[in-house]
């Protein structure tokens, strides 16, 4: 068996063009599907698996170890880096994708079986778009109470907003209380018995994220994402030592060596890597073995397509560190044409039961795909009020 052709398929979504890999082999009706989307750097991921599939033509698909140590070993350059890593994951889902469907059983069945009965999904407050994520008049608090109590109607359990506003390195009293008024009024709409998380997305500096951290701290939060900027190893772990809320983060990692020294300096209580950014499957399920090392939670960061929930949901399966899925269902109304999966999601408290089909559990419809093509992702800039760009 080999593999004939690695093709891209681009899919406009609205907030990303979701970039579909297919990889191909010399048997009739055997393909595998990976997911490789890099907001506002498509045309580079696209390039980029272009420049790779040379390595892998005429190349048996089963050997995905010894696939993925070429892809990473053999153009002198070695990730990590957004581009290549996610180039290299999108192959790389669709190499396991291709294994389970031959030997006929899902993903998490060759990784050892499942672990766990169902895995557990979380909603954003906003569904996905992204006036809601970014909010900054402090009459929003109602609105996300409001928002808190929908999601929770929805059947969810546990959900993320982005309550922290954008600060500079130094500010004062004024976004502290935004936030803090923020999620009390999420709290006060939900109760305790729902799990709260707030993300900062690596905005604040380490001495905001600290100040961010200890004004949320009282209302219980499930974990704290992302409080500094992700450079900044030492401020996330002064963070965490600071408060009792679990800090999570791990987003904008793209190496095992990279979640290695984050685990060493035990700067956070759950880690976010990202399987389509980090180098697929193969290179999640190493990151899985370190945290289980370090008792670290993991929570994948998964805000993209259907085939990267697809490999979320499978790794969740068979990795005992996991806690939770993040899940974008209401991103675009055509999400469900565009893949066909074998997961059942019991609304109640939104949970993933394990699906029969091989492999990842999905197929896409091209035709569907077609009916969305390329464009260009809307720029999104913003600067504090002195003019001064800040961090998106």
């Amino acid at each position: 068996m080999k593999i004939t052709a690695i093709e891209t398929h681009v899919c406009h979504a609205r907030m990303r063009n979701w970039v579909f890999v297919k990889v191909l082999t010399d048997q009739d009706g055997l393909w595998g599907w990976g997911e490789a989307t890099l907001e506002w750097h498509t045309r580079a991921v696209v390039g980029a698996i272009e420049d790779i599939s040379p390595l892998l033509i005429g190349e048996d698909p089963t050997r995905v170890e010894h696939l993925w140590q070429i892809m990473y070993r053999q153009q002198f350059w070695h990730p990590p880096g957004f581009v290549r890593g996610t180039a290299i994951s999108g192959i790389d889902l669709a190499l396991w994708d291709i294994l389970g469907k031959i030997h006929n059983v899902p993903c998490h069945k060759l990784w050892g079986g499942p672990v766990r009965d169902f895995v557990r999904l979380y909603s954003h407050l906003g569904g996905g778009k992204m006036e809601d994520f970014y909010q900054t008049d402090p009459s929003d608090a109602k609105r996300f109470g409001e928002l808190a109590a929908s999601s929770v109607a929805d059947g969810y359990t546990a959900f993320k907003s982005m309550a922290v506003p954008e600060t500079m390195s130094l500010e004062g009293l004024k976004p502290i209380k935004y936030a803090e008024a923020c999620v009390r009024a999420m709290r006060e709409a939900v109760g305790d018995g729902i799990d709260i998380m707030v993300d900062c997305h690596a905005r604040p500096s380490p001495a905001m994220g600290l100040q961010f951290a200890k004004a949320l701290e009282p209302y219980g939060l499930y974990f704290f994402e992302e409080p500094c900027w992700s450079e900044s190893i030492d401020g996330i772990a002064d963070v965490q030592r600071a408060v009792t809320t679990p800090i999570a983060t791990g987003e904008r990692l793209v190496s095992l060596h990279q979640f290695r020294d984050l685990l060493e300096k035990r700067a956070c209580s759950v880690i976010q890597p990202d399987i389509i950014h980090i180098g697929g499957l193969s290179e999640a399920r190493r990151i899985a073995a370190l945290a289980e090392a370090h008792r670290v939670s993991m929570a994948p960061h998964n805000p993209q397509g259907p085939v990267s929930t697809a490999a979320s949901i499978e790794f969740g399966f068979a990795t005992p560190s996991y806690i939770i899925c993040e899940s974008v269902h209401q991103d675009v109304p055509w999400r469900d044409d565009i893949v066909k999966d074998g997961f059942t999601v019991e609304k109640q408290g939104r949970i993933v039961r394990p699906g029969k089909l091989p492999g990842l559990g999905i197929e896409i419809n091209e035709a569907e795909v077609k009916k969305h093509p390329f464009q260009q992702e809307t720029i999104l800039r913003t600067f504090y009020k002195d003019g001064s760009a800040g961090d998106w």
